[in-house]
C-alpha cells in the first residue's frame, strides 16, 4: 500500500511539480526521498536553496512522513536538529495530503513563521519583538547556510 501511493505521488510530482519545490527518492529507496526548496521571494530566505529529507513510514499515508531540513535555517518552527513544527506534519496530518503539499505548507512557513508554536522559543521572540533583527539573521543564515 505505501510503495503504491509513494510511487503514485512521486509520478504526480514530476508531471507537476509544486512551484519552487522539486523532491525524489535518495537512490532505489522508494521510501528515503531528497527534497529541495527555493527560499521563497518575499522572506528573508530569498536565493537560498534548502535540502530537506523526507522518511515515509512503512504505514504511510496513514501516518505522516517525517520531514527534516538538512540545511540550517533560523527560523521559531524549525530547531538545529533540523526538526520542523508544522501542525500537518503531526496531530494534523490527513492521508488527504501529499508531499506536494507538505512541501508547500514548509514553503509557507518559511513566508509566515507561526511565533504561537515554537519549536525555538528565543527566535519566536526575537520574531515578535525585533522583526528587523530576526529578518537580518534569517538573511545571514541563509546566506551562510542555503547559497553556494
Amino acid at each position: 500500500m505505501a510503495a503504491k501511493r509513494i510511487t503514485k505521488e512521486l509520478q504526480d510530482l514530476q508531471r507537476d511539480p509544486p512551484i519552487s519545490c522539486s523532491a525524489g527518492p535518495v537512490g532505489d529507496d522508494l521510501f528515503h526521498w531528497q527534497a529541495t526548496i527555493m527560499g521563497p521571494v518575499d522572506s528573508p530566505y530569498a536565493g537560498g536553496v534548502f535540502f530537506i529529507v523526507i522518511h515515509f513510514p512503512p504505514d504511510y499515508p496513514f501516518k505522516p512522513p517525517k520531514v527534516t531540513f538538512k540545511t540550517k535555517v533560523y527560523h521559531p518552527n524549525v530547531n538545529s536538529n533540523g526538526s520542523i513544527c508544522l501542525d500537518i506534519l503531526k496531530e494534523q496530518w490527513s492521508p488527504a495530503l501529499t508531499v506536494s503539499k507538505v512541501l508547500l505548507s514548509i514553503c509557507s512557513l518559511l513566508t509566515d513563521p507561526n511565533p504561537d508554536d515554537p519549536l525555538v522559543p528565543e527566535i519566536a521572540h526575537i520574531y515578535k519583538s525585533q522583526r528587523a533583527r530576526y529578518e537580518e539573521t534569517a538573511r545571514a543564515w541563509t546566506q551562510k547556510y542555503a547559497m553556494n
